[in-house]
């Protein structure tokens, strides 16, 4: 369902629309087309192209597996995740951080549990490079306790400003945590995308009730307003002229 109030049109795409995978050690909820999951109404929104819900079983996980041309990260929801690639890399990442990978001309890696007692829960996240074939790289962020308490937290940028993770994507990333009284306000000063996944919690968007899973799928120019959060927590991406 789309709505269009002051110049910004909102599509709602619910949770219960995600393809669902369950394979015992993971159960995932896909946003977009992946895998087993295909439909050709839902490839990617922008720059956007993957977003997993994944919960991974204490001890399981992915095996060592290629990339190329593609910015991904890991957002940790609970549990810890243990990340090692061909670049040298090997960290352990625990709820509250990111690990992020731009893939560029070709990396390999794997991702675990690294916990054999806890599951890890975390979603996977894919976007579209501004560049094609560049030098492989690998990072980590935490956040700290306040950064996303109430307010919208630059963590993914093109130009790392503001100490974000500097990326080869023509988006920027943002995280927030809503809750109570709270209220947010982000201004779209164009005829731009932008697209929010509520991560957990429940909130509304421009008067409109979202919960876990749901998101919206923002374009036009205006004033959004995220109110009435019940431990909300989102994730916004604004997407970028080329």
């Amino acid at each position: 369902m789309t709505n269009t109030h002051h110049g910004i049109s909102i599509t709602k795409k619910p949770a219960s629309s995600r393809g669902q995978v369950d394979m015992g050690w993971l159960k995932s909820a896909h946003s977009f087309s992946f895998g087993s999951y295909f439909d050709p109404e839902n490839i990617q929104f922008e720059t956007l192209r993957v977003i997993n819900d994944d919960l991974v079983a204490p001890g399981g996980g992915f095996p060592t597996h290629p990339h190329q041309n593609f910015e991904i990260f890991s957002y940790v929801q609970s549990g810890a995740l243990e990340h090692r690639d061909s670049m040298g890399n090997g960290s352990v990442v625990s709820a509250g951080g990111v690990q992020y990978m731009s893939a560029g001309a070709g990396v390999q890696h794997s991702e675990f549990n690294a916990s054999d007692k806890d599951p890890v829960k975390f979603l996977q996240i894919w976007l579209v490079p501004a560049e094609q074939n560049t030098r492989p790289r690998y990072d980590t962020l935490q956040f700290d306790p306040d950064d996303r308490n109430g307010r919208l937290k630059l963590f993914l940028s093109p130009d790392g400003r503001a100490n974000s993770l500097q990326i080869n994507s023509h988006t920027n990333v943002y995280a927030a945590q809503i809750d109570g009284d709270q209220t947010l306000e982000y201004e779209l000063t164009r005829d731009q995308p932008a697209y929010i996944h509520v991560v957990s919690g429940t909130l509304t968007i421009n008067g409109e009730t979202f919960s876990e899973g749901d998101a919206a799928q923002v374009r036009g120019h205006g004033l959004l307003e995220l109110a009435k959060g019940k431990t909300a927590e989102i994730i916004l991406f604004e997407f970028l002229p080329n």
